[in-house]
């Protein structure tokens, strides 16, 4: 009862625009590049921003898992590529769905690599839009897929088509420009990485600025967080560094700007958006509202070799392979070791009864 509501309304048409790599290396205001990311640090500044947001994982087919049915990424499993436990998860899309939405999803890629279509389907996104759906010219411009601009081109006149629509729709568009060959019409940095990713930031603050224009903008809210942290720098050292990431809610459908500085994950997406919509959430099991003080609040993250576990007195990373702790800072040190055991272990006794 004490939830912060972040929107005006209860049945708000719904974008993520899941960015490929887009971490906090990229972002100024959290400690990364200066001048790549100007859109989005613009719609931090006008929308609701958290702050201490953590990717629960390293690769987009563990990321996509851990945002869409909050389940955390697992050190040395993917779980996006175990089609019969795709089946068994929650999926924010298959939620909404029987809430009435219509849902769909965009990739300009293919979307067959790691089982991704499997994954989708399951979880309960209706309609599916990739490579195939373009030309050859579109599709071929890098060995990646369809560069963003024409994508996010395609979903602008996508959405421009629902005007009349009477049903609410969840939309998802995962971006790809910003991963290697980092190939984009595009030339503001001769460094072709940090090039790739202000070819995506620009493309993003032309598709806000045109649906913004649309009547249907007034009762959209889009939801920007990148599927994990990106490959930039190639050798990040710092683990925490090397999982942060931005999330941000702009839009018609925001009430009014503000910064959220709890600790937490892409897994509590789930609970935070679905308690904003008045939604049962209850089947996301792990997955917190970020929004309600009375939530614990922390962020947890894995790789195969450690985890890390994030709270406001304690930022633990201890590593499974010589199971020791490799980072340790806070007023509580050591205080995130047991919980952190505790809740990988928990992970793998919830899969075990599936």
């Amino acid at each position: 009862t004490n939830t912060t509501q972040v929107l005006e309304t209860q049945r708000p048409n719904i974008l993520v625009i899941f960015m490929e790599s887009f971490g906090a290396t990229m972002i100024e205001r959290l400690g990364g590049e200066k001048g790549v990311a100007p859109n989005l640090e613009s719609l931090a500044d006008n929308g609701v921003f958290f702050s201490r947001i953590f990717a629960n994982s390293f690769r987009t087919d563990r990321g996509t898992v851990c945002t869409f049915s909050g389940f955390p990424g697992l050190p040395t499993l993917s779980l996006m590529k175990v089609s019969n436990l795709c089946q068994q998860l929650p999926n924010i899309a298959n939620t909404l769905g029987q809430a009435g939405y219509e849902t769909d999803f965009l990739y300009g890629g293919d979307i067959n690599f790691t089982n991704m279509q499997g994954y989708l389907r399951a979880g309960g996104f209706q309609k599916i839009t990739s490579q195939d759906d373009f030309s050859l010219t579109e599709r071929n411009y890098s060995k990646w897929g369809v560069p963003d601009g024409i994508t996010f081109n395609h979903l602008y006149d996508m959405l421009k088509e629902r005007e009349n629509s009477k049903k609410p729709w969840f939309t998802t568009f995962l971006t790809l420009s910003s991963h290697e060959p980092f190939e984009v019409p595009f030339h503001k940095f001769d460094d072709k990485v940090k090039n790739a990713f202000a070819y995506t930031d620009d493309c993003l603050g032309k598709f806000v600025d045109e649906l913004r224009e649309l009547p249907m903008g007034k009762n959209t809210v889009v939801l920007l967080v990148p599927d994990h942290q990106g490959a930039y720098p190639h050798h990040l050292d710092d683990p925490l560094a090397r999982h942060r990431i931005p999330l941000v809610l702009v839009g018609g459908a925001v009430a009014a700007p503000m910064k959220i500085d709890v600790p937490a994950s892409q897994i509590d997406i789930a609970a935070t958006l679905l308690y904003q919509l008045g939604i049962d959430h209850s089947e996301f099991i792990f997955s917190k509202n970020m929004l309600n003080p009375a939530s614990p609040h922390f962020g947890y993250f894995t790789e195969p070799s450690f985890f890390g576990m994030v709270t406001d007195t304690n930022q633990l990373v201890y590593n499974l392979d010589g199971e020791k702790v490799m980072l340790d800072e806070g007023s509580e040190k050591g205080r995130n070791l047991l919980p952190g055991k505790a809740f990988l272990q928990k992970l793998y006794d919830d899969l075990d009864k599936r």
